[in-house]
């Protein structure tokens, strides 16, 4: 009976592995191409799986794309994560992540107005950098009136966003010091007048 449980265990284990490689072999497509042209051969290819063998895992083409979707957006909050109320290392894990990352956003932010899932991914991430904004900067802001804090949160927002990023670095091509100091007195400058408020 021990032998049975061992063997169950082996292949659920071994069943696992493979279902997280399919996975991350979409993960890593998905990154790479920024586009939602990847066939189930190419993820089958990349994972050393067979297309039956990731059909059977996700289902069809879309259950594996949505599950591609969930994760990339838990590895976002997870590069993203930053102590609440630090302003230079929030600045200093946002670029971590822009520097990784902005690249293929802005790829995907250009495909977003004739794309409708791409469209949709692209409105969970503006959501999910709100949230982050509002994390990070939270115990700045204090308790203002839900007006003056949605305002606040605007601007940060703006202050922080990939955009904002894609001009320092990319076409003001300023070293990544520089960005980031420009960055942090951006917020500075929000910050501080948040004090007159």
């Amino acid at each position: 009976m021990k032998h049975r449980s061992y063997v169950l265990k082996a292949r659920g284990d071994a069943a696992q592995a493979t279902h997280q490689r399919i996975l991350q072999a979409g993960i890593d497509l998905m990154w790479e191409k920024m586009s939602l042209d990847i066939t189930l051969d190419d993820v089958a290819e990349r994972s050393g799986a067979s297309v039956q063998t990731v059909l059977r895992h996700f289902g069809t083409r879309e259950g594996l794309f949505t599950a591609v979707e969930t994760a990339l957006q838990q590895e976002v909050v997870e590069e993203r994560r930053a102590p609440a109320g630090d302003v230079q290392e929030a600045v200093k894990v946002l670029f971590d992540h822009y520097e990784l990352r902005g690249d293929a956003v802005l790829r995907l932010l250009g495909q977003e107005a004739w794309n409708e899932r791409i469209r949709a991914g692209m409105d969970i991430g503006r959501r999910t950098h709100r949230d982050w904004v509002a994390q990070a900067f939270g115990p700045q802001l204090g308790a203002y009136p839900v007006a003056e804090y949605e305002e606040l949160i605007d601007l940060l927002v703006v202050a922080t966003d990939v955009y904002t990023w894609k001009l320092l670095r990319r076409d003001r091509s300023l070293g990544r010091q520089q960005a980031e100091e420009r960055m942090k007195r951006l917020i500075a400058a929000i910050l501080i007048e948040t004090k007159g408020m």
